[in-house]
């Protein structure tokens, strides 16, 4: 049965996590997680501590339009890193390389030189 051929494992195919719910990856946990955080905190604030109904909706809302705006601004259809960088970039700011928006002007392209004497 050994003819010569060797075979070897390959990882030829795409590395797609998969989609949920046209989410990539396993970004539909961070919805899921928000929407039953949701759920809590709004039968918390109404039933336990007999906050309004409204109120406790407006308050309970606020983790599900968190985890909506993480995963759809920073997450989906982004590079793998990006939420992770543009923090880093938030933080620290551009790091080793020039900032062309904080760069003096060249000396040669001023309009009145430093030897200018009128």
């Amino acid at each position: 049965m050994n003819d010569g051929l060797r075979f070897t494992e390959t990882n030829s195919a795409d590395d797609s996590k998969g989609r949920t719910w046209g989410l990539e990856g396993n970004l539909f946990w961070f919805i899921a997680g928000g929407a039953f955080a949701f759920v809590v905190l709004l039968l918390f604030l109404f039933s336990a501590l007999k906050m309004s109904f409204a109120i406790s909706l407006m308050i309970a809302v606020l983790p599900l339009l968190l985890s909506l705006v993480y995963v759809f601004r920073f997450r989906q259809g982004k590079p793998p890193a990006y939420d992770t960088d543009y923090l880093d970039l938030w933080l620290k700011g551009s790091g080793f390389g020039p900032d062309p928006l904080k760069q003096p002007k060249h000396p040669l392209c001023l309009t009145r030189r430093p030897t200018d004497i009128s």
